[in-house]
């Protein structure tokens, strides 16, 4: 038997229109972002000679919606892009991308129209900070959303009635395999000491994917007359706010704290293993985590990759994760931590292309999503097939 095809919808309150899409996940590939398209089904009597349009947007915000201060209010929209798709503008065809777009125009009849939009090559992709259990309205994110509404002109107010909001995600996967095996060394020199003590931080490869270990290799060798004691690793989330505040939040998200001590004329080379996982800082506030949808876990938010020609102030909220390794030096004199740090990317590893197959069974099922705890989000309706 074939596979079906899961389709996501979402009809409006007023069952005017509906809106379907083949998938929620669109992969910036670098070199170009997969489209985004899908179908609108109306309903001819219930829009009562009113126009039909599509938009696709692309929202930064900071803080609760409705918050300002004085008078400038906490959002900014990097695109809005809006399409009138009934009645249609353009030919048919030209809106038609994909064969699942075909399939769901023969399957839904003379009522569905299709729609396509192509991101600009400057977007961020989906990312938003946890907030915390207390904290109720959206915080800070950049959020994708398709809106399908009906209205006399693209410029009126857009009515809850009349109108689909499904939020979707613009992700990115590691690229290509790097051969680079990151290091880093550095030789720290104390007062009241003729010799140094030297470190070495190593990891295996310079990409890891999600729920991956990670195995830091450590060499130290203490010539200096300090003693070496209370070492410890950590992996730490560095998530920088470039637009409005240029905030910097440094996160550790996994650690290890050893009773390893390296005495003064002694060295020590040992191996230690982290794993950075949202499931062990679900309650810290603050974390980058990548958009969230439906009722899937999300995970830490993977590092950004900035194309060379965009200028990284548009990107809205940039992440990326080093390990940490430090120490405390105790002398005769006092004492003092001597750190080490070694970046790295954490990020999913590409899928295997989908196979798209011959068959015109399709599962339909009901496109929302789930908010993190704290935020309102949509109803909760069972999927149903078509």
């Amino acid at each position: 038997m074939s596979p079906k095809h899961v389709v996501f919808k979402k009809v409006s309150r007023d069952k005017s229109l509906a809106v379907y899409m083949a998938k929620r996940d669109f992969v910036d590939h670098c070199s170009f972002v997969e489209p985004v398209d899908g179908v609108v089904l109306i309903d001819p009597v219930q829009l009562k000679g009113k126009k039909v349009y599509v938009m696709l947007s692309c929202t930064f915000r900071y803080g609760r919606d409705g918050d300002d201060v004085l008078g400038v209010a906490f959002r900014r929209d990097l695109m809005v892009v809006t399409r009138q798709v009934f009645p249609e503008l353009q030919d048919r065809g030209r809106l038609t991308h994909s064969r699942m777009q075909e399939k769901l125009l023969r399957k839904l009849g003379a009522n569905a129209y299709p729609f396509f939009f192509e991101f600009p090559d400057n977007l961020p992709c989906s990312v938003c900070l946890q907030p915390s259990p207390n904290d109720v309205g959206k915080k800070c994110a950049v959020e994708f959303e398709v809106k399908a509404f009906c209205a006399e002109n693209q410029d009126e107010k857009i009515e809850k009635q009349t109108s689909v909001r499904l939020t979707i995600r613009k992700i990115q996967f590691s690229p290509e395999v790097s051969k680079l095996v990151p290091v880093v060394e550095s030789t720290f020199e104390f007062l009241m000491s003729d010799k140094p003590l030297r470190l070495k931080l190593g990891l295996e490869k310079e990409i890891y994917y999600h729920g991956e270990p990670i195995k830091a290799s450590v060499e130290i060798t203490n010539s200096s007359s300090r003693n070496m004691k209370d070492i410890s690793l950590s992996v730490e989330q560095v998530t920088n706010i470039v637009l409005y505040s240029n905030d910097k939040y440094v996160k550790s998200v996994a650690k290890e704290e050893t009773d390893d001590a390296v005495p003064s004329g002694t060295s020590l080379k040992r191996e230690y293993t982290l794993l950075p996982l949202l499931a062990y800082n679900k309650e810290r506030r603050g974390l980058a985590l990548d958009g969230k949808l439906k009722h899937e876990d999300t995970n830490l938010a993977s590092s950004s990759i900035v194309k060379q020609e965009v200028l990284a102030e548009v990107q809205g909220i940039l992440v990326s994760y080093k390990v940490v390794l430090r120490m405390i030096a105790s002398g005769t004199i006092g004492s003092s931590e001597v750190s080490l740090e070694l970046p790295f990317k954490l990020m999913h590893p590409k899928p295997e292309p989908a196979k798209e197959g011959e068959t015109d069974d399709m599962v339909f099922e009901e496109f929302k999503r789930a908010y993190l705890k704290g935020v309102v989000g949509d109803d909760d309706e069972s999927p149903t097939e078509a």
